[in-house]
């Protein structure tokens, strides 16, 4: 059940509301043009997929279509392996795109190792100011805008969740990738706010299917324990693993975004990152019809997301408190 809209972004509605209409920006000349995607989550992942399909409608609605107007060249990969993503940068760019779609830090930087001329528009790029990708939100200063879901800090309240949901709560673990850019500054937030709240961290990482089940299975050898996931691609790929491992050690976890509730897990905090790459087509179509990505703020989240899946609570024996309940954007039963 439904009890408040998806999430907005500062500013989406200023900027929405300045555009020309979209089929005078659309044919401004008979050019076919060119983006090039660069996503680090697999081809067949259906968050990926949900992504793009969003981005494409809104896109269409601007007055692009592929085949008429515009070409779009996709290059997929999982997680942030430096060396799958440099190269899949280094195609794109040598297409020659008018501009470029990076979904996360790791594949943003991937293209901005390669590229500080094509403009870039990104989505789901946490704190871009502090990973130094571009000046400031109100003026990005560099080849690069787009989207961020959250601060930082964000993250503490993952922790903060999980201690209303299980009030004895001792233990957390995380699960994190060193390698990944933005894995670190969302772990150090966590760790923070542990020490305010008594809790004893440790991490698992997410190389393959089989360590993770291992170490979950080995974490809740001990009581009063819980799981987070921060929001990084190897975590969203490994998904499906980390919430079937909860649900069989009966572990309560808390997760980053809505489709990691919507596919079983117990409760999820965070933005529709979906929304964002409606959003991304506004930047590209700009782009595209003569503006800069140096002109363009960061558009921020300001509004996100409680999800609960009671289902899953009532399989772990869960009492939810009922100001969690009255308090969620959206109940699953």
């Amino acid at each position: 059940m439904r009890r408040r809209e998806f999430i907005t972004f500062a500013g989406g509605a200023a900027a929405a509301s300045v555009l020309p209409p979209f089929a005078a920006r659309a044919q401004q000349d008979s050019r076919v043009r060119r983006i090039g995607v660069l996503m680090n989550l697999a081809e067949g992942d259906p968050e990926g997929q949900r992504r793009i399909e969003a981005f494409l409608k809104s896109l269409h609605q601007l007055g692009w279509s592929e085949g008429r107007n515009v070409q779009i060249d996709y290059r997929w990969g999982v997680g942030s392996n430096a060396a799958s993503l440099g190269k899949n940068a280094a195609e794109l760019v040598a297409l020659a795109p008018d501009v470029l779609l990076a979904n996360a830090p790791p594949s943003l930087q991937a293209l901005q190792q390669i590229t500080h001329t094509a403009p870039i528009v990104f989505a789901a790029v946490t704190d871009p100011v502090a990973l130094g990708i571009v000046q400031s939100l109100a003026h990005p200063g560099g080849n690069a805008t787009g989207f961020s879901p959250s601060e930082i800090g964000l993250s503490a309240k993952w922790l903060e969740l999980l201690k209303d949901l299980a009030p004895g709560l001792k233990r957390v673990a995380v699960f994190e990738d060193p390698t990944n850019v933005g894995a670190q500054p969302q772990f150090l937030a966590i760790q923070k706010a542990a020490t305010t709240l008594g809790v004893e961290l440790s991490t698992i990482g997410v190389s393959d299917p089989d360590q993770i089940e291992r170490a979950i299975d080995a974490f809740a050898r001990s009581p009063d324990g819980g799981l987070i996931m921060l929001r990084t691609s190897e975590n969203l790929a490994a998904r499906d693993v980390i919430i079937a491992g909860a649900a069989r050690d009966r572990l309560p976890a808390v997760y980053p975004l809505r489709f990691c509730a919507t596919d079983g897990g117990l409760i999820s905090y965070g933005p529709d990152i979906v929304e964002e790459y409606r959003q991304a087509a506004g930047y590209v179509d700009r782009i595209l019809n003569g503006e800069k990505p140096a002109d363009l703020p960061v558009q921020t989240a300001t509004k996100f997301e409680l999800v609960i899946n009671l289902k899953t609570a009532k399989a772990l024996g869960l009492a939810l408190p009922q100001i969690l309940l009255a308090t969620a954007d959206d109940v699953i039963e």
